[in-house]
């Protein structure tokens, strides 16, 4: 899942939705830190109300990874955009189709719960603006062990920034894909992914639904139709 999928059942706990972004910011400023259930779990108990909110974001973030990676719909979808990005980028092996196939399900999927009702991301912008960044950088800290205190500044910028509202047109959701990219040292897209990104955009739409359940294991997996 992606930002605004963790989020969008918990917008009233402005620490929670915090918390269910940790995990992510992380992989954006200190890749080599981790905020994971085992060390956020012992403060969702905490007397201090806004760090038991805080854990239970970050243990909310990892559970809905659980299962939604075990969902069929993601496991069908990601094989199938994977295959088409291979089509854009002429890839025939490495990393980037697989890869990209994953994270497009999850970005494209913010993009469908955007589309659908855009008061949802309006809300997730407004309530991580009433977050204290430097609290969030202090229990990052706490829960570590460690001196995180740099990642207040990018809780700041990720709210100026509101990259969420560019997955809806396929040219800045390029732009952030490749973004993605130069962070994790992957060649960088080609201008072809354009051709692939409508019928993408279309495919994850249809199967929001399936996405966001979880499926029990008799379920038959979805047929996905190939583009």
């Amino acid at each position: 899942m992606n930002y605004l999928a963790h989020a969008i059942d918990c917008l009233d706990d402005p620490y929670q939705v915090a918390g269910a972004a940790t995990p992510d910011w992380l992989c954006m400023t200190r890749p080599r830190l981790r905020c994971r259930s085992r060390q956020a779990a012992p403060f969702v108990d905490a007397d201090d109300s806004k760090m038991a909110s805080y854990a239970r974001g970050v243990m909310r973030h990892h559970a809905d990874d659980d299962w939604f990676h075990e969902t069929g719909a993601f496991g069908d979808l990601s094989m199938e955009l994977a295959r088409q990005v291979r089509w854009a980028t002429g890839d025939r092996d490495g990393m980037r189709p697989g890869f990209l196939g994953h994270i497009l399900v999850e970005l494209l999927l913010d993009a469908a719960l955007i589309a659908e009702d855009r008061r949802g991301v309006d809300a997730y912008y407004e309530v991580l603006a009433t977050v204290d960044a430097e609290f969030v950088a202090s229990a990052i800290g706490q829960m570590n062990g460690c001196d995180a205190s740099g990642v207040a500044g990018l809780i700041t910028r990720f709210v100026e920034l509101r990259f969420l509202y560019d997955y809806m047109e396929d040219e800045t959701l390029l732009f952030r894909l490749n973004q993605v990219m130069r962070r994790v040292k992957l060649p960088e897209l080609p201008e072809r992914m354009l051709e692939i990104l409508p019928g993408a955009r279309k495919l994850v739409a249809e199967h929001r639904v399936a996405l966001l359940t979880p499926r029990p294991a008799e379920t038959p997996m979805l047929a996905v139709t190939s583009l």
